[in-house]
């Protein structure tokens, strides 16, 4: 946004007020406003509605301001008026707006006459006012009226202190001009928060360093006749340019030129604020960075706070268990497994592992394929491998998949019930919520164990109802293609010549080429045998071959038929996948004891290794969907399940009321943010007017405070003098009515020149000069002090 001007400021102020009061409460910040203090009646109303333009404010007799009013002037084309309370009506009948006040007032109040230090927002809209925060507060009085309390001159003085105290704020003191300003409560109040006059406006007798402003009110009469307030600001434009005590400092006077004074000492002072400002919006942001995290700040007078603070422990440990479960970034464990992870290590690594360790003896597994062959085959011999073989052997294995299965559902549970125990560690000290907590969730695992282990065994059960042959992923009957050459056709016949081969469970055929269509011979697998064979002088490929051990011919008048490979490792796989189709070496394998492994009958055992091939095949594909559904089914029925039962029925539904605060919290820390970016981009290279030296006042009497013990009205707690919410302060005197009366500024004497005062564009360079006539100021004054 670059150097735009200091005028977003008094709105960047606007917002962090509006920010704090929209949740009711202060953002502990000192935020430089300014706080118009008097006594009743002594024209607070009438200047802040001339700044307006507008009759808005109530009146009447006794306290009418019995709530802070801050009132946010905003430079528009337009004019409106609007209520933080009710932002979305915009007041346009600024009769409305008073009564708007007065009945927000009597919302907290009540209607007799007490009073509250919560604030009322208003923003006034309009092209007749300059950018500019005050806060209205009540008038200092000392007789209860009605059925007040009789401490109430003490709780509008706790109230008016609190907003002033602070050193960002700028005091306003309105004085009426026919009081002596030695006398003037406000000024009095005042000194005792500013005794060095730094931040208060008022007369030069006093030790204030801003000066003073006159201002010319409409007088009662006025008031009552509805004399209007563009008439009013005239009139006085008029006294001060024609009354000869003032027309020379004219341009310096009235309504218009405090309305600039303000907005130039409020944009200043906000200037000079902005780098401590800025680093306790820092502050405050980091705190409620963690505080909208975790929602655990409730005021200490909640009388719902154990309640909250309960659930509050309760969401922690849903948090944590799902941070666990689901792994996070924060508190990492570098020593171990917890958690998901270990979960994690159950599904991809200790499930598949216990799987493997069902691998079948092959010794007793072919004997259960030979004996299911012999069985279906009965009395006939058979010439082919019977399916319901496959599928007999097929499903004894697919059962013992259930024991694998149910013991990984155990050890999730267990992972699981260790979890919620690590979880419910931070509840250590409230030993019976930790327990109950503990039992609750552990009870509810237990549930899920029943339904999940049903699930999954009727998984189990939908593979055994249906084999699917036609899977893409199993082998079927053919074993295997590729190009193979036979190798001895003699020259005569054609020579060497290469084919598609397709080694099936029961043939092998080979084709002219991989399309399969033109099938050049099929060659059944029975009583086959495979043989190495030496390869040529000059050959460079490598060759095996196949014959008839009962030495029929094998391909037309071939007792042998020798296939070639481009290297021995293709010799190699195509030997392992002859194996597969019982097809077996010359020389019959002796295993370690010297026992012949393949004795029994040729026929037999080729169908029995076709078998044992076609069982491996589609229990592996039986495995890998396992493997994929046992993780899913166990996350769907166990895990998520328990997280959404501990979010929904152990924490139950969120409170309207926390949902509220959490709303509420997170609108002030994005109002922080948005504040800190504005801050961020203004310059600070504005020229600002230093303070005037300090003055002496050491002729004024000590200010009369209360003894400390009477400073607090009984029943109250001490708390209410701490530092409230609220914008700094301005004092400003008012106005004198329009005609001969007194000068409006506790009589000061008339210059009769104008001195540094005159000479200087702006009023604050230098307090008027003094004349040499006498001039009525407060006795026993100290020689020495100007006149």
């Amino acid at each position: 946004m670059g150097n735009r001007g200091m005028e977003e400021l008094i709105p960047l102020v606007n917002k962090l007020q509006d920010a704090f009061s929209s949740i009711g409460q202060s953002c502990h910040l000192d935020l430089p406003q300014i706080a118009v203090v008097g006594g009743q009646s002594a024209g607070k109303s009438s200047v802040l509605e001339n700044f307006v333009g507008r009759d808005f404010l109530p009146r009447g007799s006794g306290i009418v301001t019995r709530r802070p009013l801050i009132l946010q002037l905003i430079f528009s084309k337009t004019e409106y008026a609007e209520f933080l309370h009710c932002k979305s009506k915009k007041f346009t009948d600024f009769d409305e707006v008073r009564q708007e006040i007065e009945a927000e007032t009597d919302r907290v109040t009540g209607t007799n006459k007490g009073i509250s230090p919560v604030p009322i927002n208003l923003r006034v809209y309009s092209p007749h006012v300059l950018n500019l925060t005050l806060i209205d507060l009540p008038g200092i009085t000392k007789v209860p009226v009605g059925d007040q309390p009789q401490d109430i001159e003490f709780q509008i003085r706790d109230m008016i202190l609190q907003f002033i105290s602070r050193e960002s704020s700028l005091i306003l003191a309105v004085t009426p001009a026919n009081m002596d300003l030695a006398n003037s409560d406000a000024l009095k109040m005042a000194k005792e928060v500013d005794p060095q006059g730094l931040r208060t406006i008022g007369n030069k007798l006093l030790p204030l360093r801003r000066g003073y402003i006159g201002v010319v009110n409409r007088s009662q009469k006025d008031i009552d006749g509805k004399k209007d307030i563009r008439a009013a600001l005239a009139a006085e434009r008029k006294f001060f340019l024609s009354h000869p005590a003032y027309r020379h400092m004219a341009e310096r006077m009235g309504t218009p030129h405090l309305q600039r004074v303000l907005n130039q000492q409020l944009t200043n002072h906000i200037r000079e604020s902005l780098p401590s400002l800025r680093s306790k919006l820092q502050s405050q942001l980091l705190s409620l960075e963690k505080e909208v995290e975790e929602y655990k700040n409730f005021r200490p007078d909640d009388p719902a706070r154990k309640t909250k603070a309960l659930l509050q422990m309760v969401q922690q440990f849903g948090v944590d268990f799902e941070k666990r479960i689901e792994g996070s970034g924060d508190q990492v464990d570098t020593l171990e497994l917890s958690g998901g992870a270990r979960i994690n290590r159950i599904f991809h690594e200790r499930f598949p592992f216990e799987l493997v360790k069902m691998e079948f003896d092959e010794k007793d597994l072919r004997r259960e394929i030979s004996y299911a062959i012999k069985n279906i085959h009965g009395v006939r011999t058979g010439l082919f491998t019977p399916d319901l073989a496959f599928e007999a052997i097929v499903k004894k294995q697919v059962v013992k998949l259930k024991e694998p299965c149910l013991k990984c559902v155990d050890l999730v549970i267990q992972e699981l019930i260790n979890t919620v125990r690590q979880c419910t560690s931070k509840l250590g000290s409230y030993p019976r919520l930790r327990e109950e907590t503990e039992r609750i969730v552990t009870t509810h695992i237990r549930e899920r164990e029943g339904k999940t282990k049903d699930q999954i065994l009727l998984l189990i059960d939908i593979e055994l109802s249906y084999i699917n042959t036609n899977h893409e992923d199993f082998i079927g009957f053919v074993i295997r293609r590729g190009w193979l050459t036979i190798n001895n056709i003699s020259i005569m016949k054609g020579g060497s010549k290469e084919y598609w081969f397709v080694l099936t469970a029961e043939s092998l055929s080979w084709y002219k080429d991989e399309e399969e269509k033109e099938k050049k011979y099929m060659l059944p697998l029975d009583n086959l045998k495979i043989r190495d064979v030496e390869k040529g002088f000059m050959s460079t490929k490598h060759i095996f071959a196949i014959f008839n051990t009962e030495q029929r011919n094998v391909y037309k008048d071939l007792r042998q038929i020798e296939l070639a490979c481009d290297s021995q490792e293709d010799v190699d796989s195509w030997k392992a996948s002859f194996l597969r189709a019982g097809v077996y070496p010359e020389k019959d394998q002796v295993d370690e004891n010297g026992e012949n492994t393949f004795s029994m009958d040729p026929q037999l055992e080729r169908q029995v290794e076709t078998i044992r091939n076609l069982v491996d095949s589609y229990v592996g594909i039986i495995n890998k969907s396992i493997r994929d559904l046992m993780p899913k089914t166990i996350m769907h029925l166990m895990i998520n399940n328990t997280k959404d039962f501990i979010h929904s029925e152990l924490l139950m539904e969120e409170s309207a009321e926390q949902a509220q605060r959490r709303d509420e919290m997170l609108r002030m820390y994005h109002a922080l943010k948005e504040a800190l970016a504005i801050i961020g981009d203004i310059s600070t290279s504005t020229v600002s007017t230093p303070v005037p030296p300090p003055v002496d006042d050491t002729w004024l009497p000590p200010p009369q405070r209360r003894p400390p013990s009477a400073l607090l009205p009984p029943g109250r707690p001490p708390s209410l003098r701490a530092p409230a919410p609220g914008p700094p302060l301005l004092p400003l005197p008012g106005g004198a009515p329009p005609g001969p009366a007194p000068p409006a500024f506790a009589a000061p004497p008339i210059p009769s020149r104008l001195g540094p005062f005159g000479a200087a564009s702006d009023p604050f360079t230098a307090p008027p000069q003094i004349p040499a006539r006498p001039a009525r100021i407060p006795p026993g004054i100290p020689p020495g002090v100007p006149r």
